[in-house]
């Protein structure tokens, strides 16, 4: 079994090395424009997909405190071990769904190179007054 950070450390590491920013100023910096950035987007996303992991930790932990061998199960106990196994279950496809979703996007953003850092030469000032352009004829289709 991965470790109970183990997709979303993936994730988060993808993110950081496509805005080439740690997390923690990517979290700040998709703050400013929460509703309309691909950056805040992925970082809800992975908010999301972090708390499916702690509860699926957390329940997993749960689950083995009351099935625990020296622990008699009654009637009342087999319930909250039901409700640990369901909670596990819709943790798991929460994350699943999430995790997903997100390999997807960061699969299909990709980190553009940074310019050359060499300045081009301007072009030489021409010696002659330059030529206007022709008029362009405005054509209407319909």
């Amino acid at each position: 079994m991965p470790a109970p950070d183990a997709t979303a450390q993936t994730i988060a590491e993808r993110i950081e090395d496509l805005y080439a920013q740690p997390l923690a100023d990517l979290g700040t910096l998709a703050g400013l424009n929460p509703d309309g950035s691909m950056l805040a987007a992925l970082i809800a996303g992975l908010t999301d997909l972090q708390f499916a992991e702690r509860n699926i930790d957390f329940q997993r932990r749960r689950l083995l405190q009351l099935a625990d061998p020296e622990r008699e199960i009654g009637t009342f106990e087999a319930g909250h071990i039901l409700d640990c196994a369901r909670r596990i279950s819709d943790a798991v496809a929460t994350r699943d769904a999430h995790a997903k979703t997100l390999s997807g996007v960061l699969a299909s953003l990709h980190r553009v190179p940074a310019p050359d850092a060499k300045p081009e030469p301007a072009p030489a000032a021409p010696t002659a007054a330059p030529v206007p352009a022709p008029a362009r004829a405005v054509a209407r289709t319909r």
